[in-house]
């Protein structure tokens, strides 16, 4: 698969999609397009659009760079819906020129569709295609020679994703720490739970036993009151009357 690219573009291809359905797409010259829509159908549904991503998987010497929008997003740049703006270049080229290219794509691409007055969840697969004119264009331009205000832009953007991924690996961090908590204390409940089913059992054996008792007991003076009740009329203590 890396092998049909790397002859190629350096920047292979690139797509909007929405959720899972793509709206717009263009593969550059020279580039597999099956490789590159693959790529794209395998990365999709694994985004989360609970909220805004950037972030890079590699395949190969493929690494597919992608920004995602959330619905939930208040950002002024955000498009409010289950964006995703991905792009498909070859490792060599790093983060810096695909994002930036991935910045300006949204920037064209919700100028050209604003968010205000497009429903993206009705629309159809490549029902943006009258931007894949548009599309092709920036792919040949990133090819041949990127915009140096673009670039700039670019790393900027991706000093923020490095602060994002920190923030997220320290939540995840604390989470741990709850996790830990949440087992420790699941675990000293499970003690209280087997020292309680214990004591249960103990004490309904002694419940048991206490009853038994009784029983016996009453057992004892039941058989004691016949006796007298009978002894009266045949004679105490041998029932001499009766027996005799």
């Amino acid at each position: 698969m890396a092998s049909s690219s790397s002859s190629g573009a350096a920047i292979c291809s690139s797509c909007i999609a929405h959720g899972t359905t793509i709206l717009t797409e263009h593969t550059s010259p020279n580039t597999s397009t099956t490789s590159a829509s693959s790529l794209a159908s395998l990365i999709l549904p694994k985004i989360d659009h609970s909220s805004p991503q950037k972030l890079t998987y590699t395949h190969d010497r493929l690494f597919v760079h992608y920004i995602a929008d959330s619905p939930s997003s208040n950002d002024g740049d955000s498009s409010g819906a289950a964006l995703t703006y991905l792009v498909v270049a070859q490792s060599e080229l790093g983060r810096r020129i695909p994002f930036a290219f991935l910045l300006e794509l949204k920037k064209k691409f919700l100028a050209a569709h604003s968010p205000s007055s497009t429903n993206f969840q009705t629309l159809p697969p490549y029902g943006c295609g009258s931007f894949n004119t548009q599309l092709k264009s920036m792919l040949a331009s990133y090819n041949s020679s990127p915009p140096s205000d673009a670039l700039s832009n670019a790393k900027k953007e991706i000093e923020s994703v490095r602060d994002i991924m920190t923030e997220n690996i320290e939540r995840v961090l604390e989470r741990g720490e709850r996790i830990d908590l949440l087992v420790d204390k699941t675990d000293r409940l499970g003690g209280s739970a087997r020292d309680f089913r214990v004591r249960s059992k103990n004490l309904r054996r002694q419940m048991w036993w206490k009853n038994v008792k009784v029983m016996v007991l009453l057992v004892v003076v039941i058989i004691f009151l016949i006796y007298l009740f009978v002894g009266f009329g045949c004679g105490l203590p041998a029932w001499g009357k009766c027996i005799g």
